[in-house]
């Protein structure tokens, strides 16, 4: 049988059709950007990782597609990949195009990825609080698109109802409301112009870990992305890292033929 191998797997997910879903192929080669847009619209996941083996200090170099073009940091899709390519490994590096390296490594029956951190200041988003809903007590931005709503309970985080078309219509950002948990120590929402509401998002953590960890006075906390498939974390600040914990699950092994 000719073609790639191929994956599909459910990424900080408790189980099969929980956690955020996303392919992974395996290349030998880099082929062009038009021919890896076609197969993430065929595959039609939120993500889907590409990864060529590399030299020097990385194992693998990854990029990552939805059915809308090439994304810039994925953290489910680089886990996923993780998870179907370290082997017998106890850790493995990913060589990224704009979030420099992000290794996988095995932590009991998880894995952790470690990204670098994304840190947002406060500023006042008004267009965002009147797109997203609710009374947030804090809202924060940083450059790069990424916001943060903190809200005083779950309760309100859950209740949210954006305004989808007119987020899309504010350009490549992502928002996260976010409160302090019950079962968890926090709680998310993910909204971005280009998904949507995302399912367990890895970037949008990169930029709660920092803030989180500074409220909560502690490095480490769980977390829950409260979506429709919901998924769990635990996220880690190590230094200028964002260290993201959790499960992932095979649910298909075979070879993309195209």
């Amino acid at each position: 049988m000719s073609g790639v191998p191929f994956w599909h797997i459910d990424a900080f997910a408790d189980g099969p059709f929980t956690g955020n879903p996303a392919a992974v192929i395996r290349l030998d080669c880099w082929r062009d950007e038009d021919t890896l847009r076609t197969i993430a619209r065929e595959i039609n996941l939120p993500a889907t990782a590409f990864a060529v083996p590399a030299g020097g200090e990385a194992d693998f170099t990854i990029r990552w597609f939805s059915p809308r073009g090439e994304i810039g940091l994925c953290g489910h899709g680089t886990l996923a990949a993780g998870h179907a390519l370290i082997g017998d490994r106890s850790a493995i590096c990913f060589a990224t195009r704009t979030a420099g390296r992000a290794q996988v490594a095995r932590e009991g029956d998880m894995l952790s990825l470690s990204l670098p951190v994304i840190r947002a200041e406060a500023r006042y988003l008004p267009d965002a609080v009147e797109m997203i809903g609710g009374a947030p007590v804090e809202t924060l931005w940083n450059e790069r698109g990424y916001g943060i709503l903190r809200y005083a309970d779950e309760a309100e985080v859950h209740g949210l109802i954006p305004d989808f078309a007119a987020l899309a219509r504010m350009g490549d950002v992502q928002f996260s409301a976010t409160a302090p948990g019950a079962a968890t120590d926090i709680v998310s929402r993910v909204f971005s112009s280009r998904a949507g509401e995302d399912a367990v998002t890895g970037s949008a953590h990169s930029v709660l870990t920092p803030y989180w960890a500074e409220k909560l006075g502690r490095d480490d906390f769980t977390a829950f992305q409260a979506s429709a498939r919901g998924g769990r974390l635990d996220c880690r600040l190590d230094g200028d890292r964002a260290v993201l914990s959790g499960r992932c699950v095979t649910v298909v092994e075979g070879r993309f033929l195209a």
